[in-house]
């Protein structure tokens, strides 16, 4: 993953960065989809059943000790974007979101925003910092709150107000948003559609308990083609 932004009064040390080299972010995607015809046309209804973002350790606990600056010093993910559009769109008549437009959801620390834009459909979320309200992937942690031993991202997997799960991951499900809904001409019926899914995923990494000012934010982009058959 590339490094999009860098913020390094002190560079990172050697065993900072071999902590920070020896992850990798494993993510599964599930989405859900199904057709409801109409006397002219279908609706193609599509929601999100699931996102989990893990960056797992590529060496042992003990070499992660020995060599690096221990187990709890790595990426955490800090914001997740989907596009979904149908590739073919001889056959499209519109394109809906639930609240018809612009949704936006405040689930804290995360916010879900739903968009349309053209005959696609943008799905965001975006971590807070709950201290002073900004994105974390846009921002950085005060050098006040870096010396703070109860600042939100320290102890960031085990304090009772952890904005993710004991083993570092996140997940979101279908309470973020609700389905989204292109209308397709009722002569699409038994042909197959060609949908891409774009996608990004940002992982920044503030330190947790080791002493640094340094943290960073990489991003991961990808791109997958999935044919559905209007059956």
């Amino acid at each position: 993953m590339d490094i999009e932004k860098s913020i390094n009064p002190s560079p990172p040390n050697e065993r900072l960065w071999f902590s920070l080299k020896h992850h990798q972010l494993e993510g599964v995607i599930q989405l859900n989809y199904r057709r409801m015809v109409r006397e002219k046309w279908v609706n193609v209804m599509v929601d999100v059943d699931n996102i989990r973002c893990d960056v797992i350790r590529l060496v042992t606990e003990t070499l992660m000790t020995e060599r690096g600056a221990g187990i709890s010093e790595k990426h955490f993910p800090s914001r997740v974007s989907l596009q979904l559009t149908p590739t073919l769109q001889t056959n499209l008549l519109t394109v809906s979101v639930s609240a018809g437009g612009t949704m936006t959801m405040s689930l804290k620390p995360w916010k879900f925003e739903q968009s349309v834009y053209g005959n696609s459909v943008i799905l965001n979320w975006f971590l807070h910092d709950t201290g002073d309200g900004r994105e974390v992937f846009l921002s950085q942690p005060s050098k006040m709150a870096l010396i703070q031993p109860k600042a939100w991202f320290k102890n960031r997997c085990s304090s009772v107000y952890r904005p993710f799960t004991r083993q570092g991951w996140e997940i979101f499900t279908h309470d973020y948003g609700e389905n989204v809904c292109w209308k397709v001409d009722k002569g699409a019926m038994g042909r197959t559609m060609e949908w891409e899914i774009k996608g990004w995923i940002w992982l920044t990494y503030w330190p947790n308990k080791h002493r640094t000012f340094y943290n960073e934010t990489r991003r991961l982009e990808f791109r997958e083609n999935l044919p559905l058959t209007l059956a």
